[in-house]
Formats: structure tokens, sequence, C-alpha cells
């Protein structure tokens, strides 16, 4: 599993100039950002998707309402199934908890249609992860299969799936499992890689997309879980504020982050403004954040990534497929965007 190891390295130092006179982007409403949206979503389902892509892309279909979508990509994903449970998986896929990434939206469509293919699709992916997933010694769920590691990324893809499956004190059980393993106390922010096997950091950086997968990962595993589980759910809103107001720290005057949050050698990245922008959007229409505190960044966040979008649809500047080693684009660019976008409809932001 190549991708993102490159935090591995230092990398070359590349350099964006600051924006210093840009016009705000039109209103939500207005014709003109609808057909932005329009464009990235078409633009999102020309991409060729790993495991963990199909999934935070089946994640912006099935959260912006396009459900249609969400069954035929439900399909897909179990078409793909592993014969031990694994959804999505094309060819060779090192993944354990990428996969997982799908399972809200086939568990979604199941019940809709009551399609018992998808059904089972949904419970065999549960079934791997709750008793044949491999775990570390603290028992996570392995990000991995050839080895036993714990990535930041894991917060978003299997929590989430696992919490609307009912499991509420397993979902509960691997974020703090993978936030006592990654969470680094001085910087209040996620490292992004720990071997288990070795004991030690395989990447020890704070990788942007990586802090945004973890605070969008707690936040929709917050919605599912019931209201008797106050604790837990006050829990994971301080984990969210707290990496939240860490990140807004090093936001930049055009409103991105540098790619590693704290470098800024590393590249700028546009992904990473989506992913807090969707989070503080939901936190706010759903009671959890204060809007006076974060609204006014998360608007601000919101039309950097407007400013962003080509012609096309793409989502340029993201953290970019298929090393994410470079600016450019990727399919969980473009289902941020969404994501982002339907938060901030249904909070009529």
């Amino acid at each position: 599993m190549k991708r993102r190891n490159y935090l591995k390295l230092n990398g070359t130092i590349l350099f964006s100039s600051f924006f210093s006179c840009i016009k705000r982007p039109p209103d939500a409403g207005s014709k003109q950002t609808t057909g932005i949206l329009t464009k990235v979503k078409r633009a999102m389902l020309t991409m060729q998707r790993a495991s963990w892509e199909q999934g935070v892309a089946a994640q912006a279909f099935l959260e912006s309402g396009d459900t249609e979508i969400v069954y035929l990509m439900a399909k897909e994903a179990v078409l793909r199934q592993t014969a031990e449970g694994r959804l999505s998986v094309v060819y060779t896929d090192n993944g354990v908890t990428d996969p997982a990434a799908s399972g809200e939206a086939v568990l979604y469509a199941a019940n809709k249609w009551g399609d018992d293919d998808l059904k089972k699709g949904a419970e065999k992916m549960l079934a791997y992860l709750l008793e044949k997933a491999p775990r570390t010694s603290s028992g996570v769920i392995s990000h991995t299969l050839d080895t036993r590691q714990i990535w930041i990324d894991s917060m978003y893809m299997a929590p989430p799936f696992i919490a609307v499956s009912g499991k509420y004190d397993e979902a509960i059980k691997q974020i703090n499992g993978i936030h006592e393993t990654l969470w680094n106390p001085a910087k209040k922010l996620y490292s992004h890689q720990w071997s288990d096997d070795q004991k030690e950091f395989i990447i020890e950086k704070c990788w942007g997309v990586g802090n945004g997968w973890a605070i969008a990962g707690m936040s929709r595993v917050l919605k599912a879980l019931p209201v008797s589980m106050v604790n837990e759910k006050e829990l994971l809103i301080h984990r969210i504020k707290t990496t939240i107001d860490s990140c807004l720290l090093y936001i930049r005057p055009d409103h991105l982050f540098f790619n590693i949050i704290d470098d800024p050698s590393s590249f700028i990245e546009t992904n990473l403004s989506q992913m807090i922008a969707y989070t503080i959007f939901r936190g706010i229409s759903e009671n959890w954040l204060e809007a006076e505190k974060y609204l006014d960044a998360a608007r601000r966040m919101r039309d950097a990534a407007i400013r962003k979008v080509d012609a096309s649809g793409f989502v340029q500047g993201v953290c970019g497929a298929p090393f994410f080693n470079r600016p450019g684009r990727a399919t969980e660019g473009q289902a941020f965007f969404i994501l982002m976008e339907a938060a901030f409809r249904k909070g009529n932001f």
C-alpha cells in the first residue's frame, strides 16, 4: 500500500503564492454554484477508484440525497466484495479498514430497496471487521493486511459503519484505540501511521487530510450513537473541537492549509479545508458546535474550495492521487466538496 507513504521523505519544497485580491464565490442557492456542484459530481464519477475511494464517493452521494446513485455504487461495491467480506476491492488491495468505507452506503441501499444481496454484503463486511480482521495488540483493527499498522485514515473508514450497524461500543473502542496511539498531545493533532509490529511510528508527521479523516469520521459516529451514550458523545465532541481548533492555528491567508499542517515547506493543499468546513457545518446544524465561533471560518474555507474547482469540475490542489505526494486531484477531494456542500445546504448557511 504505497499511497501516502511519501510522508516518510522530506520531499521537494513546493511554492505557491498567497491570494491577495479574490472575489467571493456565488452563494449556495445560485444557479452558478449548483452548476459547479453538478460538475464536481460528474467528474467524480469518471475517476477510477480504490476501495476507500468508492466508499467516500458513495457516502458523498448518500449525504447529498442522490440515493439512486448510492444504490448503483452499492451494487458495484458488493460485486467487488472478497470472499472474506471486504467491499469494493479491485484486484490487489492491502486495506483492512478501507473497504468498510462503502459499508454505510451498502447498508442504506439494502434497507431502502430491500435488496438481499446488499444486505448480505453489509453483514459480511461487518462480520469481517468484528471477527476476522487482523488486530493490534490493543485490539485496534489493523489498517493493513500484511503487517499490523494503525493509520489515522481508519478513523473514517471503519468506525462509522460499525456504529450505524448498531455496534456502538465497538465503534467507540476503535476510535479510542486509534486516538490513544496517534494523538500528539503537544501539537493536539493526529500523527499519521504507527507500526504495532515494530512499536514505533512509521509516519509521525501530522498530515492534513489525515486529521480531516479523523474529525469527519468522528462526526459520523457521533450522529449514529444513541442519546443514552452521553459521555461518549461528549468525548467525541471534545476531540473534534480540539482538533479543529489546532488546525485553525495553521490556516493560511487563502484559507487553505499546508499538506503537513505545521510544515510550511510542504505543499499547499485544498482538501483539509473542505473536510473541516464539512465537519463544522454538520456540527452547527446538529447543535454541538457554536456558530459564533466556527461558522465564519467554515464559510471562508468553503469559498476557498469553490475557487479551486476548474471548468471540468475537478477540485484542484487536493493531495493528489495516485501517490498522494503532490497537489492534484483525487476522488476524496471531489467527495468532500460534495459532502461539504450537502452539509452547507442542509444547515441553510
